[in-house]
């Protein structure tokens, strides 16, 4: 993997992962960004749904602890190219092909590796430990997506009408996010608005589709084979509206129901709350984001 410098600066390089054609066109890519190893154990961070690597501070909190590496998946942040539709697939199950391509350069400089996803990523995360027992040394997730945050209506029989509309009309648009929390967020963190823009891009039914399907798979219990930490703000918050706690409570997902689900992903499952946690708890003000990256290094001493 060819490796050039990186948007973020200093000394951190992106290296692009050809990735197999996936019938739309041009062929996908995912792009690694790191910096020169250092430690014997890397931690190799996924996003979640619109959004890409811009977190190095938490690779600098955990430095004495591993490398960080983000990866930026196919239609996602550096990995977007033009004639492909941003954010967008159909099967969860393909990115298995970009963290196995990553996997591979990481252990090229590092004994073991720890995946930390967040969000959607964590959901990926979970899937893909499940899927490759062995390989991990760890897994963290930062507020999870592991259930559908909304009504009983909504999660049950909306899922099963999704479920068929996404298998024969993919494409079709049946959502859009809420642009409180991204522009709470950007006002602190200024990201690239190309890649992450405020108010999202459009929530396909075959993306619900196969997310919805992973989450039907945590529920039936997952068996990750290592250490899991879950990490969760400690309160929701609205996220319809614009309120005072959009950065101090998770106003995306349902901190209750990551909890519920948490004990289902393996044999060894970590639970950790961070009062005044944002949904992206990386992003979190003080005291909640050092609060959050304390656990995160308390937890890779212990492995």
């Amino acid at each position: 993997m060819d490796a050039g410098v990186d948007i973020l600066g200093g000394d951190w390089t992106a290296g692009t992962l050809p990735l197999r054609a996936d019938g739309r066109a041009p062929d996908p890519v995912a792009t690694l960004v790191g910096r020169t190893p250092t430690q014997r154990r890397a931690v190799l961070y996924l996003h979640g749904f619109v959004d890409y690597f811009f977190h190095p501070h938490v690779a600098d909190a955990l430095a004495d602890e591993a490398d960080v590496y983000g990866l930026d998946l196919r239609d996602y942040g550096r990995s977007i190219r033009p004639g492909r539709e941003p954010n967008y697939t159909t099967d969860l199950s393909v990115y298995a092909q970009e963290i196995d391509a990553a996997y591979r350069v990481l252990r090229q400089d590092h004994d073991e590796v720890v995946l930390l996803g967040h969000s959607t990523g964590g959901l990926i995360a979970a899937l893909w430990a499940d899927a490759r027992p062995g390989l991990l040394a760890g897994v963290v997730l930062n507020s999870p997506w592991l259930d559908l945050r909304g009504s009983w209506a909504e999660r049950v029989p909306l899922t099963r009408v999704l479920d068929v509309v996404g298998r024969v009309a993919p494409n079709l648009v049946v959502a859009h996010l809420g642009e409180f929390y991204g522009t709470a967020l950007h006002a602190q963190w200024g990201y690239d608005l190309a890649w992450k823009p405020l108010q999202g891009f459009p929530v396909r039914a075959g993306f619900i589709r196969t997310v919805r399907r992973g989450h039907a798979r945590v529920a039936r219990g997952l068996d990750v084979d290592c250490p899991v930490l879950v990490l969760t703000s400690d309160v929701s918050g609205p996220d319809h509206s614009f309120h005072d706690a959009l950065l101090t409570s998770d106003s995306v997902l349902d901190v209750e129901q990551m909890a519920a689900r948490a004990p289902l992903l393996g044999r060894d499952v970590t639970l950790r709350q961070v009062p005044g946690g944002a949904h992206d708890l990386a992003l979190s003000p003080e005291p909640a984001q050092g609060r959050y990256l304390d656990e995160v290094r308390q937890f890779l001493r212990t492995l």
